[in-house]
């Protein structure tokens, strides 16, 4: 499904579990996109202080309230002619959902303070691990934000549900953190600890299998 909507220019919505790889995904959908060539920007909506959401979204001018010494571009006027990668979208407040839903019905930004609307040639790809359904129902999210979003979305199944993917997932870490670590070799799973790896729920996903090897 990633390599299908790759090619097109429509929102992709990502959702999972925290650790599944969402921005893996993201990343992947990038590379083989027509943006491949330009910038791949990745916003984590949860990690923005409120009072900063739309300056560090969608820039500010010089002069546009007490502090703003100099015109600054937001993340999504960096990411033109790329990807914008908006990680967790149900934590943005309603007011930036409602400049969010301009972007993708206009392509167009205007930064804090200006008058000026700017277009801009981006490709959004969100995330999620929240049930957006819920929060449409509970008027916590836009329903027709959540529309514009939804129009190709990708669910990339808990690590529990794809055991079979273990001993890749394992081999593949196990290499990359033995470079890492200037090792002279790849240590090797003994066939009972990989069973016992099986075993495991794995809570926080593919993130908690590296952060154990």
């Amino acid at each position: 499904m990633a390599t299908q909507v790759a090619r097109l220019s429509s929102p992709v919505l990502l959702r999972g579990e925290t650790g599944t790889g969402k921005d893996l995904i993201a990343n992947m959908i990038h590379r083989h996109s027509s943006f491949a060539n330009g910038p791949f920007i990745k916003v984590n909506c949860g990690a923005i202080p409120e009072p900063l959401i739309d300056t560090e979204l969608f820039g500010h001018e010089k002069g546009a309230f007490t502090g703003a010494f100099y015109q600054k571009r937001g993340y999504f006027e960096r990411a033109n002619n790329g990807t914008i990668f908006l990680d967790e979208i149900g934590e943005l407040p309603p007011q930036v959902q409602v400049r969010l839903l301009r972007v993708l019905q206009f392509k167009e930004i205007q930064r804090v303070g200006g008058s000026q609307s700017i277009q801009v040639n981006i490709r959004v790809i969100a995330a999620t691990h929240r049930n957006l359904e819920n929060m449409v129902a509970q008027k916590a999210f836009r329903e027709d934000l959540w529309f514009r979003l939804n129009v190709f979305p990708i669910f990339i199944p808990p690590l529990r549900h794809r055991r079979e993917d273990l001993p890749q997932l394992v081999s593949h870490i196990l290499m990359k953190k033995s470079r890492e670590l200037n090792l002279s070799g790849t240590p090797i799973v003994t066939s009972s600890a990989m069973r016992r790896l099986a075993d495991y729920d794995w809570p926080g996903n593919v993130r908690e299998l590296e952060n154990l090897i």
